[in-house]
């Protein structure tokens, strides 16, 4: 049943991708500043990586928390993303054939195919160090305290203690037997830690304290883990035209997963504990999170 803060949801999540894309084609568009013009055909391969659609579902988390503490908006747009520039490298240097090997994303060709493996490479790492330009741009209202922490919080997120590290993790899990609880750190590490931060970083915009900082990581932390499941049970169940990418690669590579263990109905149902957990995290701030729940809603129970 549609209810009306799922049409709410839905309408921002739209809203907020269109403003997310017009603000990195923009800052894309501007880039060199004082130093060298970029080449041009690193450009178009960023521009390619991304810009090419998406949900923008990190800087919706980014942006809506931020709104529900109070924070301000523009500084909360770099955050947002900053987060989408490393999110859309990943995905870059996932699709390489050293790793997924996936010719499609979004409906289209993945950069090393629109281009070549090697300036795949280089736009992956160039949309890397531009996410920390953007964090530390003068032009960003934010605090230095807030930008310090951002930076902080972003690289270790994003490193080898966080997405990195589990994208090791998951590709060695094609060759090994990982037991449930590596593979749900491994997922924690390589979705979740983004995902996370996400939500950490619209509560460190708004200047919020500890403990909200906290409830917001937790929360982050339970979707994080709610949509790796989604993205399970999608690569075992969705249609590859609905979803834009290859579907049935973890079974093709006998990879270890939540689901390979425990079965589509366990996962599902873990997918619904978790966005129970989620929402007890926001449960004080009434229906100034109720986007925020649909979020949490959307995140386990997503098609594509």
């Amino acid at each position: 049943m549609t209810t009306k803060s799922s049409t709410e949801f839905a309408r921002r999540l739209t809203d907020i991708a269109g403003e997310v894309s017009g603000f990195l084609d923009d800052r894309l568009a501007a880039a060199g500043g004082d130093a060298a013009p970029w080449p041009e055909k690193l450009a178009a391969a960023m521009r390619h990586g991304a810009l090419n659609g998406g949900k923008r579902l990190r800087p919706f988390l980014v942006l809506e928390t931020a709104r529900m503490l109070g924070g301000d908006p523009k500084a909360a747009m770099y955050a947002a993303a900053a987060l989408e520039c490393i999110h859309c490298y990943s995905l870059i240097h996932d699709d390489l054939p050293a790793m997924d090997d996936d010719d499609m994303r979004r409906g289209q060709p993945t950069v090393h195919i629109a281009f070549d493996e090697a300036t795949a490479i280089l736009a992956g790492d160039a949309l890397l160090t531009f996410a920390f330009e953007l964090l530390a741009d003068a032009d960003n209202p934010a605090t230095p305290n807030v930008k310090l922490q951002l930076v902080r919080r972003l690289a270790t997120a994003s490193g080898a203690g966080g997405m990195v590290g589990g994208q090791l993790l998951d590709l060695a899990a094609e060759t090994t037997s990982p037991t449930e609880a590596e593979i749900m750190t491994m997922q924690a590490m390589k979705t979740g830690a983004l995902l996370r931060f996400a939500c950490e970083a619209g509560a460190i915009v708004a200047g919020a304290d500890g403990e909200t900082v906290s409830r917001m990581r937790h929360f982050g932390e339970a979707v994080g883990s709610a949509f790796q499941l989604a993205d399970d049970l999608l690569d075992a169940t969705a249609d590859a035209a609905v979803l834009g990418k290859a579907t049935g690669k973890d079974a093709g590579r006998n990879k270890g997963t939540y689901l390979s263990l425990n079965g589509i109905e366990k996962t599902r149902a873990r997918c619904a504990e978790l966005v129970e957990e989620a929402n007890a995290q926001v449960a004080p701030y009434g229906e100034d999170a109720a986007l925020l729940r649909e979020a949490a809603t959307y995140i386990a129970r997503r098609d594509k």
